[in-house]
């Protein structure tokens, strides 16, 4: 029966006249299984949801960074901080801006494996880009089913080793002494479908003492016991030395943006990553239904060493027992993390009503202990940046326990999605270092929530889709911002979670037959936000302030012209600020003013060209970003608004069994100066982190088929 339009859909098109009512552009839809956890087309899942694909993810890149590939997305901010001490800054509609290191507010998942830990807190720089084959970015309201993570899910998935064994190698060098290598191998014997890949990357970095070297290791096994089954191992190494340039003050910034403040290099700040980990998830259908079940587990080892000043630490005889520098934790971090996790899950289909019912019931225990030492950063007075005497030496452990059921009703117009989660997380600190002054922190506390969310799309035709949803989500403190937080600089047990109330609405639409338009508007209220209490001595503070309101819209536009070119524009729009008064150590910070680290405006645009019979591919990308307030009260010098441009090319031919690619890009091509990433409400005014002028990247790799 040929579809007519309705009068809805009449007059969408009226307000929207490029949106043709097409039948499908399928080219242009993707499989994703964030949100639903099972197999779903991207144009029908009513969520801000984006891929990014092998294609994109291997750009004529170095695939070091998931910056790298995540410029594209709207509503996520990733950016490099040229600082591989502190991993890359990533926020999600303003979550996580405010992270002065690592990843927090976004749940970071890779083969299924949490590159999160229970507390909240997550590490990006373990993803392994070399064999990724797509990223699932989801923002807004569903994300809340993923619990303790507001701001939203970035997953990783790696390709299954199949078909003919074959192996690859690939060198990339670029600007300030950058290289990386890697080899792989892949294919599938005896029924076993293998992954194996290694690399190592080396920079001298772009500011001063900000020299990094990584090396990472991945395997992935899958098999097929039966036509209903699945199983895969997945295991993988990571290890990086990297020097920490910290940030910068404004006036040094503008007169050396490649330059490093003084304490750094009298302390010789820098952090030593060593980590592994590995999971097994095995899968069966049984008719309409399925169990999947998942473990995994890991170890992780960090030393970083700090800048705090000496005095700071110092003790002497004469140093009354009641002073707070009896209390600090010295300025060397040394902790031992053991981690792991167990995840179950059913997921059942059911005619009913006209329409197909999937409903998923699952659990999530996850756990991680730390042994934590903190050690003084000198020996004497002209021996700094080493370790020092013992200032602490305390066992940290945090327990998470989650059940939730979602369930979706897909009929011929129109579809409904509902969930529920239920998170228990609990935090206990044993304190084994105890002294004059320095009291016993032993102690608990748990966060207990329970998240709802509920969303409708409606198929206005088989060209545009409308969908809203709304959801209750939570973040917890994590262990970095309880540490100082109580009296004194003591562990904080008073800090409550942030709790956020969702919501969305959006069109999803194909243009004609050659284009995508994804557009989204939400609203975000927050209760109890944390923020910067107090930033002294080389320690930050942290408590709950009173409303924030954040209001965006997101749009991405992908289109497919005429003679081989695509283009693809993406935009975010977010007003985030704060919605009531709050008192910090620094004085009043007004409701009305910006929440710092988010940017008003962000517009991405690329047009790419291919020509298949010589494999040859060239792209121009540009990036306009506006200012970035650097702390709660927005009086200090904002990171300006920045415009930079890319340009790529490269080839790709087979020569039989072997396929050979070549690429060179040009970063900034224009040698624009600007601040890249901020680090919001730092003690002592080094707020700003320089991104790299005009820089190139050159790319060759091989891979041989048997």
């Amino acid at each position: 029966m040929k579809h007519h339009p309705s009068r809805l859909a009449l007059l969408v098109a009226a307000t929207f006249p490029c949106l043709a009512l097409a039948e499908t552009a399928v080219t242009l839809d993707s499989v994703v299984v964030t949100g639903s956890r099972v197999e779903h087309n991207s144009f029908d899942l009513p969520a801000a949801v984006d891929v990014v694909g092998s294609e994109r993810i291997g750009a004529d890149q170095a695939k070091v960074n998931v910056s790298e590939a995540m410029a594209s997305v709207p509503g996520i901010s990733v950016n490099n901080r040229q600082n591989y001490a502190q991993d890359l800054q990533i926020s999600s509609r303003g979550f996580g801006a405010r992270s002065a290191f690592g990843v927090r507010g976004i749940r970071l998942i890779s083969d299924g494996i949490p590159a999160s830990m229970p507390d909240g807190q997550g590490q990006a720089a373990t993803f392994n880009l070399d064999r990724a084959e797509r990223i699932e970015v989801m923002r807004g309201p569903m994300s809340s089913v993923y619990g303790n993570h507001a701001g939203g899910v970035i997953q990783m998935f790696t390709a299954d080793g199949k078909g003919r064994p074959s192996v690859e190698g690939g060198f990339t060098a670029g600007s300030y002494g950058s290289w990386k290598g890697d080899v792989s191998a892949q294919g599938e014997a005896a029924g076993v479908g293998y992954v194996l890949d290694a690399s190592r990357f080396i920079t001298d970095g772009y500011r001063d003492h900000s020299s990094a070297e990584r090396n990472q290791q991945m395997a992935k096994f899958t098999w097929r016991p039966d036509a209903d089954s699945r199983l895969m191992f997945v295991a993988n190494g990571f290890s990086q030395k990297a020097e920490d340039p910290l940030g910068l003050t404004w006036n040094k910034y503008q007169s050396d943006p490649r330059g490093v403040e003084s304490a750094a290099l009298l302390y010789n700040t820098r952090k030593t990553i060593d980590q592994a980990q590995g999971g097994v998830s095995y899968e069966r259908r049984f008719g309409d239904s399925t169990i999947q079940l998942a473990a995994y587990a890991g170890q992780r080892s960090v030393i970083q060493y700090q800048s705090i000043p000496r005095f700071v630490q110092l003790i002497l005889p004469s140093t009354p027992a009641n002073d707070p520098k009896r209390m600090h934790s010295g300025g060397v971090i040394d902790f031992d993390r053991d981690y792991s996790g167990i995840s179950g899950r059913w997921i059942g289909r059911f005619d009913l009503a006209g329409g197909r019912l999937t409903t998923t019931v699952g659990l999530e225990y996850e756990q991680s202990t730390d042994e934590r030492r903190g050690y003084e950063n000198y020996a004497s007075a002209t021996n700094l940046g080493v370790k020092g005497a013992l200032r602490r030496n305390e066992t940290d452990s945090v327990n998470s326990f989650d059940q939730y059921a979602q369930a979706e009703w897909q009929g011929q117009s129109w579809s409904f999605t509902g969930g529920v989660r239920h998170s228990q997380i609990d935090f206990k600190v044993d304190d084994h270092y105890i002294a004059t002054g320095n009291g016993n922190d032993s102690g608990k506390v748990s966060y207990e929530k329970t998240t709802p969310m509920l969303a409708a799309l409606y198929k206005l035709s088989p060209a545009v889709n409308l969908y809203a949803s709304a959801a209750r989500g939570f973040e917890t403190p994590t262990l970095n911002e309880l540490f100082y937080s109580g009296p004194n600089g003591s562990f904080s047990y008073s800090l409550k979670p942030a709790v956020s109330t969702h919501l969305e609405t959006g069109l999803k639409a194909y243009v004609g037959n050659d284009s995508r338009l994804d557009l989204a508007i939400f609203q975000v209220r927050t209760t109890d936000e944390l923020v910067v209490a107090a930033s002294s001595g080389g320690r930050t503070s942290y408590q709950n302030a009173g409303q924030t309101l954040r209001r965006g819209l997101e749009l991405a536009l992908d289109s497919r012209w005429a003679g081989n070119f695509s283009s693809r524009v993406a935009y975010t729009a977010l007003d985030a600020r704060y919605d009531e008064d709050f008192t910090s150590s620094s004085g009043t910070v007004q409701a009305g003013n910006r929440l710092p680290g988010v940017a008003a405006n962000t517009l991405f645009g690329e047009l790419a060209w291919k020509h298949p019979a010589s494999g040859f591919h060239t792209a121009v990308e540009g990036v306009v970003r506006s200012k970035m307030y650097v702390e709660d009260s927005n009086t200090q010098q904002a990171a300006p608004t920045y415009a930079i441009a890319n340009l790529r090319a490269g080839f790709d031919r087979q020569f039989g069994a072997l396929t050979l690619r070549t690429f060179a890009r040009i970063d900034n091509i224009f040698d624009r100066q600007y601040v890249g990433s901020v680090v919001v409400g730092d003690a002592n005014g080094r707020y700003y982190e320089s991104a790299p002028g005009r820089n190139w990247l050159l790319g060759l790799s091989a891979r041989y088929a048997f």
